[in-house]
């Protein structure tokens, strides 16, 4: 058994996590709550029975399946990655600002067009109450679905399959495993249409592309992800109602389908957090290095300059073969070599441009590269004769 987790643990994950969240959800399937084939009735916990009907399957099934699959097939390393997406929190204010206030403005905005542009003022109680539920939504509903959708399984799907394919996989797949709730009062039994399943089918691959977008744009951000998804359903949950008092549970799907078809606009996006710029400006010193290679030109009867007669930081001892006044060895090996974290603290002396004169007799003989090492704040150069 462990041996196949390993060899195909996509696969492993999606059939464990349906198979106990499906297994756990079955006594609420068939209770008074769903088909009414057993007389038992799940109490209401802050005013609905999901919280006892549906959230224990909610753990039992993506979250823990994720955890065991990793374990198995990724140990120790893997779990410590699947672990630090899932603590990943440090992403720009924007993307924050974007996802608790753009959810809300996209799906006032959708509700609009339905309504004809009539939009009610939420009760105060409803603003109170709007923080906590999101809250509550974060641990129950975030905190059981996500760790297994986005941090596992959207990774390994996009190495295989690219993003945008990858998230209209992973789609359906998320939509299957919501599709015993719509035997319950989750998905609105006994008066909900065979509609409504493929609607909200439709929904999860829409919406699993904005999701799959802002994961990627955030350097794989679980708690962001989260945080996106909840937000719909917090604001479907607590304001959209008392806000739009004429729609009903089934434009309420309309809603959704519309909003989660909405393109996201990369123009007013913050920069990507996982791109190759921003990394390395992250991660760029205080005081660098910066080597140009500039060539001499080949007359009649010299050879051309190789690439290899070029100085680079990596062949050090190069670099100071010969003895020659214009460079300070010792500087610019301590500068070059060392742990990175301790260049940023190590500074370069450096001469003034007019020592770095002229190319040497022995450099115009041989026909070798010149090599100019500049400053960051470009006040003195440093010449470096290769010989």
């Amino acid at each position: 058994m462990t041996d196949l987790v390993r060899r195909h643990p996509l696969l492993s994950f999606v059939v464990l996590a349906n198979l106990l969240s499906w297994v756990a959800w079955l006594p609420y399937i068939l209770s008074m709550n769903g088909l009414g084939w057993w007389d038992y009735t799940f109490p209401s916990v802050l005013g609905t029975s999901q919280l006892a009907g549906v959230l224990p399957g909610a753990y039992l099934g993506p979250i823990t399946s994720a955890f065991l699959v990793t374990a198995i097939a990724d140990g120790r390393p893997g779990l410590r990655r699947w672990l630090r997406r899932l603590w990943s929190w440090k992403v720009g204010w924007q993307w924050y600002a974007i996802v608790l206030l753009g959810v809300p403005a996209v799906i006032i905005a959708c509700s609009a067009i339905l309504t004809g542009g009539r939009v009610q003022a939420p009760p105060l109680i409803v603003v109170a109450a709007f923080l906590p539920g999101l809250i509550l939504q974060m641990v129950t509903t975030g905190l059981a679905e996500e760790p297994g959708w986005r941090d596992f399984a959207l990774p390994r799907i996009q190495r295989r399959f690219g993003p945008l394919l990858g998230a209209a996989i992973l789609g359906p797949v998320w939509a299957l495993w919501h599709l015993p709730l719509f035997l319950t009062e989750w998905g609105g039994w006994p008066d909900s249409t065979w509609l409504r399943p493929l609607e909200f089918t439709a929904f999860c691959i829409t919406f699993n592309v904005v999701m799959t977008w802002v994961f990627n744009r955030t350097r794989e951000s679980v708690p962001l992800a989260m945080l996106l998804h909840v937000s719909v359903n917090n604001f479907m949950s607590i304001a959209w109602a008392d806000m739009f008092p004429t729609l009903g549970a089934a434009d309420a799907q309309h809603v959704l389908l519309l909003g989660g078809a909405s393109p996201p606009r990369s123009s007013s996006s913050p920069p990507e957090a996982g791109s190759a710029m921003s990394h390395v400006s992250r991660h760029r010193p205080h005081t660098s290095v910066r080597l140009a290679a500039r060539s001499r030109r080949s007359g009649p009867g010299r050879p051309r300059p190789r690439s290899s007669d070029v100085a680079r930081p990596e062949s050090r001892p190069d670099l100071c073969a010969a003895p020659t006044r214009d460079l300070e060895c010792d500087g610019v090996r301590r500068h070059l070599g060392g742990h990175p974290a301790r260049r940023r603290r190590r500074r370069v002396r450096h001469h003034p441009p007019s020592v770095a004169a002229r190319p040497t007799a022995q450099a115009r003989r041989t026909g070798r590269s010149i090599a100019r090492l500049t400053a960051p704040d470009r006040r003195h150069r440093v010449v470096i004769r290769t010989t």
